[in-house]
């Protein structure tokens, strides 16, 4: 079974975030933070990962610490379901159009995490959030998932739009990358032998 919880507490926040690689995309997201729990639901939907992310942090001083720290929790979370990460099809990529935006994502679940993230904003805040978490969010996923992650937003005017269709392509990119190859379920998908950092 591939699945995992980690439990993270600080300072600043308290969180506890699992997931199940080979669940349907059922969520329960508590963060306190409306557009970052829906953006992670979707995350959630669209790559068939049960997330359950429960976080309490300093809300009174801004987001920022809660939604970087829910990434680290739940990029190690991922990281310990995938194990040796045997058996994975390891690379994918996903180009995802949200109404007037398109946005690229590809990644390599390697053990070597890496971030590449060329995505601007038309506005500072979407509702109450700030736009440059989104960046902060997937800086820590990737660097905790162990997962090499490049991300584009190739064009889009809406900011809703952009940040969204970035976590729905994660999404679909961890759907895919993830998945059992059955031609080498038993194998780790790499002539190293290994996909540890």
């Amino acid at each position: 079974m591939r699945k995992a919880t980690i439990s993270r507490k600080t300072t600043e926040t308290s969180v506890t975030a699992s997931v199940n690689l080979d669940g349907t995309g059922i969520y329960a997201i508590k963060s306190g933070v409306g557009f970052f729990d829906h953006m992670i639901e979707q995350l959630a939907r669209h790559s068939l990962i049960d997330i359950t992310i429960e976080a309490k942090g300093d809300l009174h001083i801004d987001d920022h610490h809660t939604v970087e720290d829910c990434g680290i929790a739940l990029g190690q979370a991922i990281s310990q379901a995938l194990g040796d990460r045997k058996g994975i099809r390891r690379y994918a990529s996903c180009d995802l159009p949200m109404d007037e935006t398109l946005t690229r994502v590809a990644i390599d679940v390697s053990g070597r995490p890496f971030l590449v993230f060329k995505c601007t904003y038309p506005t500072h805040k979407i509702g109450t959030f700030d736009t440059e978490l989104v960046r902060e969010w997937f800086q820590a996923f990737a660097m905790n998932a162990g997962i090499t992650l490049h991300l584009e937003n190739a064009y889009g005017l809406n900011s809703h739009h952009i940040a969204e269709s970035s976590f729905k392509a994660l999404a679909r990119s961890l759907r895919d990358a993830l998945e059992i190859d059955p031609r080498q379920a038993d194998r780790i998908p790499s002539t190293k032998g290994t996909l540890s950092a």
